[in-house]
């Protein structure tokens, strides 16, 4: 199996076990266990407080200690194992705990498959900004397929959707063990400071205005990412509370209405060396963020017949310029403006503000306040007031990125990561 091939089937498995039960279990949660929004919440931060401790810990064990294929697949062994218990739950805080170790091992992966696939490219002389967006391609792919078996098997509002997530996490944990080494790249020198023998000097970035914007700004993107997460699937299900609707195929088939936002994400995907290399990385960012607030306004007028419709559909497909634009070109940012010597630890960094600490905001900040001011006293959610909310929310976030983030357009240090 080539190289690129290899990192092919490597990113969509990376996706394939997140995408199994992260936008059904939704579905789960309040359709199968009955359990509350505010704990919902709760579960949702697991995913923040993981992204937090472990991204930039095991950034620095591959930089330092271990070959990142091997941490890697260890990882995701471990995660699959986690999996297994969790159809057998039967109490939110028991449900939670158990959550939390499971994304202990599985947030860190995303990760370290950029830095991996980096290290591969360009050790076999790739260009990775042209080689690496279809490669990632196939990982939304992944996430695609498993929400479509997931769904297709009757699976959104059952258990059983993390026994297939496990099972795909098992396969993917031994195949990285066929990956070429990628061994660790920070030698530490004699004379080095304490900061730097504990692998922490990826911290010292926040000393730079742009960067501390940068991973500032990462972190409110990384809220509204959890909030379509969180309720994308419920509130399309939710239609089915309507008479007219409860058999649309907005309402029986709402995982695979979702997933139009992840074939959106393989177009834009494909799109992003063109829009960094004409426009830069501040301006693809802020498209990214406005597109946060299409996505959330068309979601807030959206329906399952006639023009709402139209507008469900749209906010599917705005998704992946919401997603990709932001995550992607982040990530390539990062890969483009740091010493080689720390990369594996910043894409850390990276993944912990947008799903570490920006997660955890989005989770239970949007649990509270849909609970306490936006469910009826019957325990339906009021989608319309919601989804507006969210929007307005994206929209200040733009703004004051437009205005405070100063970066020249410099074509040559997209050209950075190349070498």
């Amino acid at each position: 199996m080539n190289i690129k091939l290899k990192l092919t089937v490597l990113s969509f498995l990376q996706f394939f076990v997140w995408g199994a039960w992260l936008i059904t279990i939704g579905v789960y949660w309040f359709g199968s266990k009955h359990w509350s929004g505010e704990d919902f919440g709760k579960v949702f931060a697991t995913l923040g407080i993981a992204s937090i401790i472990m991204p930039a810990l095991t950034g620095i064990i591959a930089d330092r200690w271990i070959n990142a294929e091997k941490l890697y697949g260890i990882l995701h062994i471990c995660y699959g194992i986690t999996l297994l218990f969790l159809p057998n739950i039967v109490t939110p805080e028991n449900f939670f705990y158990v959550m939390l170790v499971a994304m202990l091992f599985y947030m860190p992966t995303i990760s370290l498959s950029n830095s991996i696939a980096y290290y591969i490219l360009k050790n076999n002389n790739y260009d990775v900004v042209k080689v690496f967006p279809p490669i990632r391609v196939w990982g939304t792919i992944g996430f695609i397929v498993a929400m479509w078996i997931t769904n297709l098997t009757g699976n959104k509002a059952s258990g059983n959707q993390f026994y297939i997530a496990a099972a795909i996490a098992f396969a993917l944990g031994i195949f990285a063990f066929t990956l070429p080494k990628c061994p660790p790249q920070n030698n530490i020198p004699k004379n080095a400071s304490l900061s730097e023998k504990l692998g922490l000097n990826a911290f010292s970035l926040f000393k730079d205005y742009k960067m501390a914007l940068f991973f500032l700004f990462s972190m409110f993107l990384g809220a509204a990412l959890q909030l379509t997460n969180m309720y994308g699937d419920t509130f399309l299900s939710d239609f089915g509370k309507i008479p007219a609707y409860a058999e649309s195929f907005i309402v029986t088939r709402s995982t695979i209405i979702m997933s139009i936002s992840q074939i959106s994400e393989t177009l834009f995907i494909l799109a992003i060396p063109f829009f960094l290399h004409k426009f830069g990385i501040k301006k693809v960012m802020l498209i990214s963020m406005f597109a946060w607030v299409l996505r959330f306004g068309f979601f807030s007028f959206g329906a399952p017949a006639g023009f709402g419709l139209v507008l469900i559909l749209l906010s599917n497909v705005v998704y992946g310029m919401a997603f990709d634009f932001f995550n992607i070109s982040g990530s390539l940012f990062v890969e483009t403006t740091t010493d080689y010597k720390i990369r594996s630890s910043v894409q850390g960094l990276f993944m912990m503000m947008t799903n570490g600490f920006g997660a955890i905001m989005g989770s239970l900040l949007s649990g509270y306040l849909i609970t306490e001011y936006f469910t009826l006293a019957n325990g339906d959610k009021m989608w319309h007031e919601i989804w507006l909310t969210f929007s307005g929310y994206a929209l200040v976030i733009a703004i004051l990125f437009a205005i405070m983030f100063k970066h020249k357009h410099n074509p040559e240090l997209i050209e950075k990561v190349t070498h």
